[in-house]
């Protein structure tokens, strides 16, 4: 269900269109590619590519930026998701400096719908660091801190950016909602609000609140990324 904006803190800034614009951001896919529910976010083809509106972006921008804002204030969990290739860093760093969660490995399937699992995981990830930092596995062998230290790396893969994580987070803010469709099913099956970067192939009636751009080009998730997760 679409968020309802109107009722949120005005505590974003104005957006910089010709930044936005330098970056990328206005860039959608190839026509043939296109999905017809973007239609309202698209402002015009050129050379058979979809180029979008980049002054409603910005209003998304706008509209995200205070409901992230509003979330910090309420003391709700965000986690952002990006894990193609062009994201990883992206979102790992913007996340960490604004104290946010975050999976930039890949969506673990049941992370929301069996979460019950999901944080075993976790608290055996965390049990493994304590016991290896505190010394309370030198009592084993040596081949069996190996192999514990290697259990300790894959779950990290998976969970280090989510080692807070005490319950299914209230919101998940994904990069490419396309590629990252398992969580999207996901958070719509539990209620889970979905704000997504999302560009011209996605299904715009399956976000709580998009905010239409290039989700390919590195730049543009950089900029849209570090503008919007502020909380």
């Amino acid at each position: 269900m679409p968020i309802d904006t109107s009722q949120l803190p005005n505590k974003a800034p104005k957006y910089d269109l010709e930044e936005m614009l330098e970056a990328g951001c206005h860039f959608g896919h190839q026509i043939r590619r296109w999905h017809p529910q973007m239609k309202e976010w698209i402002y015009m083809q050129k050379s058979g590519v979809h180029i979008f509106d980049l002054a409603k972006t910005a209003q998304q921008l706008q509209h995200a930026y205070n409901y992230f804002y509003d979330l910090g204030q309420k003391g709700k969990t965000v986690v952002v998701l990006g894990t193609k290739r062009q994201a990883k860093d992206v979102v790992k760093k913007a996340a960490e400096e604004n104290g946010v969660m975050y999976i930039v490995s890949r969506w673990l399937g049941g992370f929301m719908t069996n979460w019950s699992q999901i944080s075993k995981s976790l608290n055996e990830m965390l049990k493994i660091e304590d016991g290896l930092k505190s010394g309370f596995f030198d009592q084993y062998t040596k081949f069996e801190r190996v192999q514990m230290d290697k259990k300790r790396g894959r779950l990290e893969r998976f969970f280090g950016g989510i080692r807070d994580l005490k319950k299914i987070p209230d919101v998940i803010f994904v990069v490419d909602p396309v590629r990252e469709k398992n969580a999207v099913e996901e958070a719509r099956t539990i209620g889970v609000p979905v704000i997504a970067l999302a560009d011209t192939d996605a299904d715009p009636t399956l976000l709580d609140l998009i905010i239409p751009a290039n989700d390919d080009s590195k730049r543009s998730i950089e900029l849209i990324v570090k503008i919007s997760i502020i909380t």
